[in-house]
């Protein structure tokens, strides 16, 4: 008889019950421990040089039960995790999980194409391609992931900031700031674009340079799309979407920054040494497809556009003409939803106007939509942008924009309120809505709920990340980094002290407060 067509309930079948782990049996972090040893292992491998040694590690780790389990939890607990692929399919159920990971396999592996729909971009008529694989294919990326990150994490250039654990844009920022600040500083700065990273990068020079099973590679690559129930081939990019996609993205840009380095940091011994050797003050900064290169003149600035532009054309990619731009200083320029400007020789770092513009627009559409909502329900749903926005942007020069803000948002609370009881004073609707709290008032509240203005928010600098640190062979580092972020935050220090110098004692001291 087949089990399919059972009517003992789910969980109470005979092979159910033959499975040999369940999910919530499972001790993660003994699962994660013993992944992490193995991509420790790459990483040290890679460094050593060892390729053969790197390519066995990756054939363990890919093969082993406790990978499965981890990749499966990863797409099983994203935001993606309810959005199913062209077969249908939700891993929703603990059993449906655990059968998911005991079927990876990479014997006879066959990618199903992908469910390609379309997203609108911020400020732009044109969309944005998404291709969504089914839950098995998002389940092999994630494993396939975990055996290529370490790889990729370890010849990463070191000023490249997007889609790397432990790093972000806050680090990208802060280093562009230590560049930019001085007197003696570049005056020029390239602003560049890559048109359609994800979508055009040569499938060639992937299956060529990406030290991973080719096979599977191909499959991930060559998947195809479906669209108004037609199949379309994949000849270059990789699926917006893709759990991997990311990790290629990154190791296919990896490399401008020493092209950049041997043009313009070799000394005269023919040793290529930043520190040493740096006349025309060149320095990159990179997160995800977007860069920025100072130089001391405009000609270097174009010149190097030049050198990116040829080591792009060899993966299939090209600047975008529109967004790849030449800029002063003094001009400033817009990087990563912040403002990067000199006023009097003063280098300025606040959130740009087009972020100011996009955070307004949301709040106010969020009041519009909300007008029949309870005042519990509009703090609930604005609590979190507010706390987001903020959070971004509070390492930054932002405490007067805060404060123009909650001016912003006062008025359009107000007008709310107005609408609502239009026949009433204003000083009933005040009493209403707004409420001493603490030594505060005209504080937005109802009962428990209390809205949280933007310069309720404290301007702390972000310390940026050690450059050569790699979160697979340095995690005392970055164990230490996140306890003293915490810290930093609740304002308990100023200033991040040298992390080679800390004794024992206070290692311990900071983990503790954790």
């Amino acid at each position: 008889m087949n089990a399919g067509y059972s009517t003992t309930p789910l969980g109470e079948r005979l092979a159910d019950n033959s499975i040999p782990v369940k999910w919530e049996q499972i001790e993660w972090e003994t699962v994660e421990k013993n992944v992490n040893k193995l991509q420790t292992r790459i990483a040290k491998a890679v460094r050593q040089k060892k390729w053969h040694l790197v390519k066995r590690l990756q054939y363990l780790l890919t093969k082993s039960f406790h990978a499965r389990l981890l990749a499966v939890k990863k797409v099983t607990q994203n935001r993606g995790k309810r959005t199913a692929g062209i077969d249908g399919e939700k891993w929703t159920t603990p059993l449906s999980k655990t059968k998911a990971a005991l079927s990876l396999s990479c014997k006879n592996y066959k990618a199903k194409p992908m469910r390609r729909i379309y997203i609108e971009k911020y400020g732009k008529k044109e969309k944005r391609p998404l291709s969504i694989p089914t839950m098995h294919d998002r389940a092999m990326q994630a494993l396939h992931a975990l055996a290529l990150d370490p790889i990729a994490e370890t010849n990463a250039d070191r000023a490249s900031f997007g889609f790397r654990q432990n790093r972000s844009a806050h680090d990208a920022c802060e280093l562009l700031f230590s560049c930019l600040c001085r007197k003696q500083s570049a005056h020029w700065v390239l602003e560049g674009d890559i048109k359609g990273c994800f979508d055009n990068i040569n499938h060639d020079w992937l299956l060529n340079n990406i030290p991973m099973d080719k096979s599977i590679l191909k499959q991930f690559l060559k998947a195809g799309f479906v669209y108004k129930r037609h199949l379309n081939p994949t000849k270059v990019g990789t699926p917006q979407g893709g759990i991997i996609s990311p990790i290629l993205a990154n190791m296919a840009l990896d490399g401008i920054e020493n092209a950049i380095a041997v043009r313009y940091h070799t000394t005269k011994t023919g040793i290529v040494a930043k520190s040493r050797h740096n006349p025309h003050k060149v320095n990159f900064v990179r997160y995800a497809d977007d860069f920025i290169v100072t130089a001391d003149s405009e000609d270097v600035a174009k010149d190097i556009s030049k050198l990116i532009s040829a080591f792009l054309k060899e993966r299939g990619l090209e600047l975008s003409a529109e967004k790849t731009l030449v800029s002063h200083i003094d001009d400033g320029f817009d990087f990563l939803g912040w403002n990067f400007r000199k006023y009097k020789g003063k280098l300025i770092i606040k959130p740009s106007k087009k972020s100011i513009e996009k955070i307004t627009i949301n709040i106010s559409d969020v009041i519009k939509k909300g007008k029949a909502w309870s005042q519990e329900s509009l703090v609930r749903k604005l609590k979190p942008i507010i706390s987001g926005w903020t959070g971004y942007h509070q390492s930054v020069v932002s405490k007067d924009i805060f404060s123009k803000l909650d001016y912003k948002l006062w008025n359009m609370l107000w007008s709310w309120a107005k609408r609502r009881h239009p026949h009433k004073s204003h000083q009933w609707i005040a009493n209403r809505y707004w409420h001493k709290v603490g030594s505060r008032k005209w504080v937005f509240s109802v009962n428990e709920y209390n809205l949280k203005r933007f310069s309720d928010t404290k301007i702390i600098r972000h310390p940026c990340v050690k450059l050569d640190m790699n979160h697979y062979r340095d995690r005392e580092y970055f164990e230490w980094r996140r306890s003293y972020l915490k810290t930093r935050k609740k304002g308990n220090y100023t200033k991040e002290p040298n992390y080679s110098g800390l004794t024992a004692t206070w290692k311990n001291t900071v983990s503790q407060m954790n």
